[in-house]
């Protein structure tokens, strides 16, 4: 494939990436965020589903691409989209930090432009004690905070520079654990739900296929390695 066209795909693919945030923007700032009957719980989800929406992509590239040769260059645009999926992990994140948890955004705002930066840790002083206490009783809150900060991990060793310096073998075992922040993710999701929900069945199903492609396909690799010749025995 040309460079134009990789150019020209990158593009699309952050516009398809951007287009969930930016609807979501249109949402709130048309003022339909705010008739919806939880605002903050909308945004919770929104956030949190794109999260493995962009993830079941970013993992599915691997599989689609051992299916020909000619579909190879869809590698190119894994990292980007995982680096779209630690996006929107931290909004996820952040509308639990700056909006569940009570921090007042307003009012730091104000201390700010005041000249007084103070303020933002104050408030983050007063909503930190009840987030350990959250992270302490919730067990949903334990593995998606695994999962964001797996992805933390893998956004931060991303550049090239960075994966020379850990060298390749480091690096490709780091970014295996891919897979353990999707799991993570799906397993907060299910515990997140109330009993008897199943909405998180789609992206489960989904994840299981991925994880089975790529179980299978190093099983396969595996059995048609050429086996070693042993050598004549000596009479």
């Amino acid at each position: 494939m040309s460079k134009r066209a990789i150019i020209v795909l990158k593009i699309l693919v952050h516009i398809l990436c951007l287009a969930p945030f930016a609807w979501l923007l249109h949402f709130y700032t048309s003022g339909a965020l705010a008739l919806n009957p939880d605002p903050v719980n909308y945004i919770t989800h929104f956030t949190g589903n794109w999260t493995l929406y962009i993830l079941l992509a970013c993992l599915a590239i691997t599989p689609i691409r051992r299916i020909s040769p000619k579909i190879a260059w869809l590698v190119r645009f894994r990292r980007l989209i995982g680096l779209y999926a630690f996006f929107y992990a931290t909004l996820h994140l952040a509308t639990y930090v700056f909006l569940f948890s009570g921090y007042d955004i307003t009012a730091a705002i104000t201390s700010l432009r005041a000249g007084h930066p103070g303020g933002l840790i104050t408030e983050w002083q007063q909503i930190w004690p009840g987030i350990l206490d959250d992270l302490a009783k919730r067990r949903f809150i334990q593995v998606g905070l695994l999962a964001w900060f797996i992805l933390f991990l893998l956004a931060i060793t991303s550049p090239a520079f960075i994966m020379r310096a850990m060298g390749g073998r480091n690096w490709r075992w780091l970014h295996s654990l891919i897979y353990v922040a999707a799991i993570a993710g799906v397993i907060h999701f299910w515990w997140l739900v109330k009993p008897g929900v199943l909405t998180p069945w789609k992206d489960t199903a989904v994840l299981a296929i991925l994880l089975a492609a790529r179980i299978g396909y190093a099983a396969w690799k595996k059995y048609r390695k050429p086996r070693p010749v042993p050598a004549a025995v000596a009479r």
